[in-house]
């Protein structure tokens, strides 16, 4: 018997005489099938909601003139300040500028892809930092007990309050712009994935503990045997997390050091010219706030892949 097949959960009770152990249900593939199809409409269904409120509060505010009972309401409704819909939906076919053929959808995904990938940099190196800090504070408690309370108050400093420094930083050092933005991403990703990864560590019970050191079993091999399988879930649940800070760490971290691409540049430009285009502000949010969901949800899938067997327990 290895330590790996040692299970937390209590043995069954036993059966009665004459009676057999009753198998475990299994949830069908009918089951299986609603659940698949009831996220993504559950998705739509909110999406549809939220149409529907923009458009109707609008609607109420072009009827009473932005005033109801002689208070003013906390939007106005003016076409500058909240766009219909469908104006936002079409600035994503029209020119993203004049006389470039480039629609601005076209313009907003490739400015994305930049951004994603400073991301995706910043994700890596945040988790592998986060992923050391764990196994540090798991066999060193001084440090872990000195150490944490500065983790924990670096995260409730302002980020625009770090952006600029590590952009200073970073230049100092002869790095690349997109290096610094990567930096910021990754300051922000290594929180939640330190902090998950911890508490997975020191999930496993302590009679599976207790049965590694019987078997003569070092830190290292109960590290790896027995603390990182149990870790998992809590590892991924935490890299959830750190994907979208890692994507807010590097839009920010566009505007503060100045690479001339992303999706926080065009941001910032479509702020600057909001005057003259108000839609294309909105679509340009619109399209980082699908391509967080979209970066989150490949980690989702990536965590399903890697727990297929545990899930199927």
């Amino acid at each position: 018997m290895t330590a790996t097949n040692i299970s937390a959960s209590p043995r069954p009770p036993a059966a009665r005489k004459g009676q057999a152990d009753p198998a475990p249900r299994e949830p069908g593939r009918g089951g299986a099938f609603l659940r698949r199809l009831t996220d993504p409409l559950g998705a739509l269904l909110i999406m549809v909601v939220l149409a529907c409120l923009w458009e109707g509060y609008k609607a109420l505010g072009q009827a009473v003139d932005d005033r109801i009972l002689g208070i003013g309401l906390p939007v106005a409704t003016d076409d500058l300040s909240m766009p219909h819909l469908w104006t936002i939906a079409g600035s994503l076919t029209a020119p993203a500028r004049a006389g470039d053929p480039t629609s601005l959808a076209v313009y907003l995904i490739g400015e994305t892809t930049v951004t994603l990938r400073e991301a995706l940099y910043g994700l890596a190196a945040g988790s592998l930092l986060g992923l050391a800090l764990a196994v540090l504070f798991l066999h060193v408690a001084p440090v872990s007990k000195g150490l944490m309370p500065w983790l924990v108050a670096s995260q409730t400093v302002p980020l625009v309050a770090i952006a600029p420094m590590i952009v200073i930083w970073g230049g100092k050092a002869g790095l690349p712009p997109w290096a610094a933005v990567t930096g910021i991403a990754a300051y922000l990703a290594f929180f939640p994935v330190t902090i998950n990864s911890l508490r997975g560590l020191k999930s496993p019970p302590k009679v599976q503990l207790d049965f590694m050191r019987s078997v003569g079993a070092g830190r290292a091999r109960v590290l790896w045997s027995l603390r990182f399988p149990a870790a998992l879930p809590y590892v991924f649940a935490g890299l959830r997390l750190a994907a979208t800070a890692s994507v807010v760490g590097a839009i920010v971290g566009e505007l503060s050091a100045g690479t001339g691409r992303g999706i926080g540049r065009a941001i910032l430009t479509s702020a600057y010219y909001y005057s003259n285009g108000p839609e294309k502000l909105y679509a340009a949010v619109l399209v980082a706030a699908i391509a967080g969901i979209l970066f989150v949800q490949v980690l989702a899938l990536l965590e399903r892949f890697a727990l297929r067997h545990r899930h199927a327990r």
